[in-house]
């Protein structure tokens, strides 16, 4: 699978993430789907931020101001994350949190889907691709199961931080007894 074909089905599975928020039957089913949510996006937004926007900047004629932008978006799907990280369960700013941030992905990868990854891909060799698949999906295992918007959201700050972040994400995910993988 190339990059882009494996950052199109993270989208559909958040997408389906959401929809899951929506039919869960109690407060208990909700946190769930909200703990993977916040692992999933954080997970994704990470990948993108290390390896995907970087080739995205190189390749496009017009990249690093367009990369920017989607940084900027990033940034405000990692503050809503980390909002819903931190609320206690059955807070009831959950479902507020819960629709801004479905509102902030749909139009992100509604830019992404329709207009930057397109244009990568008439701008990278499939050779390219496949191979930043092959480290996307390896590198998924390592990356950041939290937001950490205070973070780097680029190279090197964020290639040198990424790793410990994700660290210290699997120890706090452990012993709070929440989600891995």
């Amino acid at each position: 699978m190339d990059a882009i074909e494996l950052l199109k089905h993270d989208h559909r599975m958040v997408e389906q993430l959401f929809r899951d928020y929506h039919a869960a039957a109690n407060e208990t089913q909700r946190r769930a789907v909200v703990e993977l949510t916040i692992r999933e996006l954080s997970k994704h937004a990470a990948l993108e931020e290390m390896m995907f926007y970087p080739m995205a900047r190189k390749v496009l004629p017009d990249g690093g101001p367009r990369i920017d932008e989607h940084l900027v978006e990033h940034m405000a799907v990692k503050k809503l994350l980390h909002a819903l990280d931190r609320l206690p369960s059955g807070d009831t700013r959950e479902a507020d949190l819960m629709h801004q941030l479905r509102r902030e992905v749909e139009e992100h990868v509604r830019e992404e889907e329709g207009e930057l990854m397109p244009e990568v891909r008439d701008h990278a060799s499939q050779e390219q691709l496949d191979r930043l698949g092959r480290l996307l999906k390896q590198a998924k295992q390592g990356a950041p199961t939290r937001p950490h918007p205070h973070a780097p959201d680029r190279p090197p700050g964020l290639t040198v931080l990424g790793p410990v972040a994700a660290a210290y994400d699997r120890v706090r995910d452990r012993l709070q007894g929440r989600p891995s993988t």
